[in-house]
């Protein structure tokens, strides 16, 4: 039995698997809210209740922020964790943490082909280095590395998200000052494509630029969860400032996907993971996400034959969080060959 989990800035989904035929086979998973738990330890006990964890073979958790030795301070979450406190506290022998878009890209290779949705088509053809990113409270970016010897992506984390947001536009302009006003320092590209970045936006749009909030909308986005009512009323249509709100994320979005594409030469695709993406697919697909994805001037060709895909299943950090235990846990008890056929499994070419 393996223990997975996704550890996010607004909720911890956790899931227990199965390793059977070499495929991972879920048996349970369940969503929980961060916020409701002082600690990951607490969360697991929840989930677990009266399992016996001595049928945990290991866990691993995909957890935003740069893991070192073992220990991560979690971004946009006030929570430390320390394996070797995570194995005491849970008595499971093996267990490990990743970055989250690190176990997102041990995850790619699991999905299904319904679980893609190739927003922009390149030559599907090229193999070689990938590149993902995720939006969702915060932004994770992560480089897939193409080891060609082995045949294999090896997924390595970053913290690129945090860099300086870039401005491209006489708007993007208006709104890095107004960012920088409210902010009172420096914006990074968190600021903007992110869950907190459709906020900001909206905030820029409404309290900056003039753009008028109705009555029924300002009720909304205080009785409601803010960023699901922009994107729902940006969606149908029922809301201008909502909608022009999702369309500078969209252009935001599209232009740092084409900077992570050219930074990581990354020929053989970029995928778009987090929670957002799926929710939006009616603006990221309208045209102004590809126009700033392929607007690199001398550089837009190579941009044109670089794929981009969305990840529609919110379980991928499970499965590559799951596929990194059972491989790491096999190395640890020797059984090397089934270790090594998960490994290829987990960082093998997807789909």
């Amino acid at each position: 039995m393996i223990l997975a989990g996704d550890v996010g800035g607004t909720k911890v989904h956790l899931a227990l698997y199965n390793f059977s035929a070499g495929r991972l086979q879920p048996v349970r998973d369940q969503k929980f809210h961060a916020g409701e738990f002082g600690s990951l330890d607490a969360v697991v006990k929840k989930f677990l209740g009266d399992a016996r964890t001595e049928e945990i073979t290991a866990a691993c958790f995909g957890c935003p922020g740069p893991v070192r030795n073992g220990r991560i301070q979690l971004t946009n979450l006030p929570w430390s964790l320390d394996v070797r406190d995570l194995t005491k506290s849970l008595d499971i022998e093996h267990i490990f943490l990743l970055n989250d878009l690190e176990a997102n890209g041990y995850g790619i290779p699991e999905l299904a082909p319904k679980d893609i949705f190739e927003i922009h088509s390149g030559d599907d053809a090229a193999v070689g280095n990938r590149g993902l990113l995720a939006a969702g409270t915060g932004l994770g970016e992560a480089f897939l590395l193409w080891d060609g010897k082995l045949n294999q992506h090896i997924p390595v984390p970053s913290e690129g998200g945090h860099c300086d947001f870039s401005p491209r536009s006489d708007r993007d302009i208006a709104l890095f000052e107004y960012l920088r006003r409210t902010l009172k320092g420096r914006v990074s590209w968190e600021r903007v494509v992110s869950g907190m970045g459709i906020q900001n936006i909206y905030a820029f749009l409404r309290d900056d630029q003039g753009k008028p909030e109705p009555a029924w909308l300002k009720e909304r986005m205080q009785a409601e969860d803010p960023n699901a009512v922009i994107g729902q009323c940006a969606e149908d249509g029922s809301s201008d400032l909502c909608r022009e709100t999702l369309e500078i994320f969209s252009e935001a979005y599209g232009a740092e996907t084409g900077n992570i594409a050219l930074k990581f030469l990354a020929v053989g695709g970029v995928y778009l993971g987090g929670g957002i993406a799926p929710k939006c697919l009616k603006t990221l697909t309208s045209g102004s996400f590809t126009k700033s994805y392929l607007d690199k001037g001398r550089l837009s060709p190579l941009l044109q034959s670089i794929p981009v895909r969305i990840i529609l299943d919110d379980s991928c950090a499970l499965l590559g969080a799951a596929a990194f235990a059972e491989a790491r846990a096999s190395e640890h008890s020797g059984r090397s060959e089934r270790a090594a056929s998960t490994v290829r499994s987990a960082v093998g070419s997807a789909q």
